[in-house]
């Protein structure tokens, strides 16, 4: 075949990023080994979903990014515009319809040789778009996924603030190890009062007697976990912000689902031994989800991609 007759293959396909004010392919996007959001994981992040071309709840998204930033003293040098331009430019150079979006501020290297100061380092800002993620894959989420309380305690929020989105891992992780060994798709971490707290990426809910819970303390405020707070006020269907015992999650919950951008709201069928409704995805879990992808729709809620031509 005549390679002039071969369309050209978009060298972002794959993923764009955006690294020191530039936007290269994702293989590309790199930080020097010095960085201290790389050595000491100082750095904070956020993560919206591109759903059929717009985003979804990008001002929330934004606005979680800016305060987390806020509360790590990080500043880098693009103001809220320029990030949001920044993350159109990543989706339209993909040319992706549904993807997945991360923005990071880094704490960066000190200016100062060896210095240990925090204020003497350079913060920068990354972002980047790559086809669309699920925390769990299509089929768990269909049949409802088996989720393990690990033994491992959720770090003190004293110590790790849960509101401002980090790349601290090490506990969840540790859970995660804990739910593959056992056969589980993934886990959930309690505090040390044997409180139910998050997973990893992902808020819990808990339905009980009709009503819906998810935990008030260990637990990333997540943009899905307020669109399914949103949706319940609009469903009529009781909801709260509130301590959750293990016991409830374990034993006593009618309905147990997950929620994350990466990947909605997610039915959980199997907490540990304890298997709910009859194995099979609960009525409030299913309703919950199919509004909260019904709300993609929703223009309070949409942000288009802007095409290339259009982002300046």
């Amino acid at each position: 075949m005549n390679d002039l007759a071969t369309p050209p293959t978009n060298p972002y396909a794959a993923g764009a990023a955006y690294v020191r004010g530039r936007f290269v392919p994702m293989e590309e996007a790199v930080i020097p080994v010095t960085d201290w959001g790389f050595t000491r994981s100082d750095v904070v992040y956020d993560v919206v979903h591109v759903h059929r071309g717009a985003f979804f709840r990008l001002r929330d998204h934004l606005d979680r990014f800016q305060r987390a930033m806020d509360r790590r003293r990080l500043k880098p040098a693009e103001d809220r515009a320029a990030l949001e331009t920044a993350l159109h430019r990543c989706v339209a150079l993909t040319g992706l319809q549904d993807a997945y979006v991360a923005m990071a501020c880094l704490r960066g290297r000190p200016r100062v040789a060896g210095s240990r100061r925090p204020a003497d380092c350079e913060n920068h800002l990354i972002a980047y778009a790559l086809p669309w993620i699920d925390v769990l894959p299509q089929d768990v989420q269909a049949r409802g996924a088996h989720l393990w309380i690990a033994g491992t305690p959720r770090v003190p929020d004293a110590s790790v603030d849960p509101t401002v989105k980090n790349y601290q891992w090490n506990d969840l992780t540790s859970g995660l190890f804990e739910a593959h060994d056992h056969g589980f798709d993934t886990a959930v971490l309690c505090d040390g009062e044997g409180f139910v707290t998050e997973g990893p990426g992902f808020n819990v809910f808990v339905v009980k007697d009709g009503k819906v819970l998810t935990p008030d303390r260990g637990s990333l405020q997540g943009i899905t976990r307020l669109a399914v707070l949103d949706l319940c006020a609009e469903l009529g269907i009781p909801a709260s912000v509130a301590p959750v015992p293990r016991r409830l999650l374990e034993e006593e919950a009618d309905e147990v689902f997950v929620t994350s951008t990466a990947g909605g709201v997610m039915p959980v069928t199997r907490v540990g031994g304890h298997i709910l409704g009859n194995d099979r995805p609960g009525p409030v879990s299913v309703r919950l989800r199919d509004a909260y992808w019904r709300a993609h729709d929703d223009d309070r809620y949409r942000t288009p991609v802007r095409a290339l031509t259009q982002v300046v």
